[in-house]
């Protein structure tokens, strides 16, 4: 079985010490890693690229399901902004639920990058993969990427992107996903 780490980036985005509930939940990073290295997927998924897999976990955590259907009774919790994931990136716009309170998920899907992605990355790990998100699902299907982050990985390292072009089918499929989903947060205390 492949080794698996956690990245610096997904340790800061998944592992927020600010108490979001929107992240991973109930174990910590070192048991996070320890259970991707130890129990096998119930399988392994094709990424959007080739450096790019999802092995899917059933949910052994307290996480939450990511994006959430928008309907006419949570529509008024939708929230916006400009954002950026880290410093080093440029902002962009970005949509979410505030005060909403979604099912915790019935699965995990821990994206994994290869080795040699991570370093083009300059986010080396000592593993065979890192650890670059996870979605909480209620099916073991790949949420789509949103398409503002295809948007930066066409972009390039540079720009905090993994320098894959956009694929037009790919990236019409996750609008029409993305028109009717949100992602959700904590509100801001």
């Amino acid at each position: 079985m492949p080794s698996i780490a956690l990245t610096k980036f997904a340790r800061k985005r998944l592992f927020p010490t600010d108490g979001r509930l929107e992240k991973i939940q109930g174990v910590t990073t070192d048991e996070f890693e320890a259970h991707v290295n130890a129990n096998e997927p119930l399988e392994m998924l094709d990424g959007y690229a080739p450096f790019c897999k999802l092995a899917v976990y059933k949910n052994w955590t307290d996480t939450r399901v990511m994006a959430v259907p928008i309907t006419e009774e949570n529509q008024h919790l939708l929230r916006s902004g400009y954002e950026s994931r880290m410093p080093k990136e440029l902002p962009v716009l970005t949509r979410w639920f505030e005060g909403l309170e979604p099912p915790r998920a019935e699965y995990l899907l821990v994206i994994l990058y290869s080795r040699e992605q991570m370093e083009k990355e300059k986010d080396a790990v000592d593993a065979d993969w890192g650890v670059v998100g996870c979605l909480g699902t209620m099916t073991a299907e790949e949420t789509p990427i949103a398409p503002i982050t295809m948007m930066r990985n066409a972009l390039g390292v540079e720009e905090g992107g993994s320098g894959v072009a956009i694929d037009r089918d790919a990236y019409a499929k996750a609008a029409d996903f993305w028109n009717n989903h949100a992602v959700w947060r904590s509100p801001k205390g």
